[in-house]
């Protein structure tokens, strides 16, 4: 039996976020490039990027929110409790699941929605103290 290289949809695990959007094809590349802009604009200055399940996570107290390009879409994944939940109305119109908002790859989320949810992961994470 084959052993898996690890890889998602073709592509090797990436090492660094740098490497992960480094192989994004666009208009994906640009629109997470984009994305991780913003979360970098309101995060704490402790906060690090990090690899984790094969795709760019910010981390502090814990996972914060990650990002991804998939084939036909991209995805913000805030994990945490209820944070979906709590930005239900603003997310009509978007493809949600347990943990992940689907958009199209040339049609980000908008900038304040992303800062709003960021900032709700980031005050979650802040209780962890």
């Amino acid at each position: 039996m084959k052993k898996s290289s690890g890889s998602r949809m073709g592509r090797k695990i990436a090492k660094s976020p740098d490497e992960y959007l480094a192989e994004i094809p666009e208009p994906a590349h640009s629109t997470l490039q984009h994305v991780r802009k913003v979360i970098w604009s309101v995060v704490p200055k402790e906060t690090t990027e990090v690899i984790s399940y094969g795709i760019p996570m910010f981390k502090y107290n814990g996972m914060l929110v990650g990002y991804a390009a998939f084939k036909k879409h991209c995805s913000l994944f805030p994990t945490g409790s209820g944070v979906l939940d709590n930005f239900e109305k603003e997310l009509k119109g978007y493809r949600t699941s347990k943990g992940t908002i689907q958009f199209p790859p040339d049609k980000p989320l908008p900038d304040a929605l992303i800062k709003k949810i960021v900032k709700a992961r980031v005050a979650e994470n802040k209780e962890w103290d």
